[in-house]
């Protein structure tokens, strides 16, 4: 939402017309905009917010990569050529991929 305003307001000062009283006006009501106590509490907030929700995303994507990593270890464990092994050279048996109909 702010980037749409603060786009608009770019947008209107750069193709206004009204000469330099005009681009000083809103130069003037921007900073009074962004001194006023409130709108400062609301960013503020609303920055900490973003930043928690970007710390939570972190911690959670962490745990899936665990635990993706953990089942894909259980999944190898179970495969059905895991403890076979070729008769001739007692390396680990890998069977030929099968393409998917």
């Amino acid at each position: 939402m702010k980037g749409i305003l603060v786009g608009a307001a770019i947008g209107y000062v750069l193709g206004a017309k009204a000469g330099r009283e005009r681009y000083d006006q809103i130069v003037r009501l921007w900073h009074r905009f962004t001194a006023n106590p409130t709108v400062r509490k609301t960013a503020a907030q609303a920055k900490d917010k973003a930043f928690e929700a970007a710390v939570q995303a972190k911690d959670l994507a962490a745990d899936a990569a665990g635990k993706a990593a953990d089942a894909a270890g259980k999944a190898a464990e179970k495969a059905p050529w895991r403890h076979q092994e070729e008769e001739t050279n007692g390396k680990a048996y890998t069977p030929p991929v099968t393409p998917r109909t």
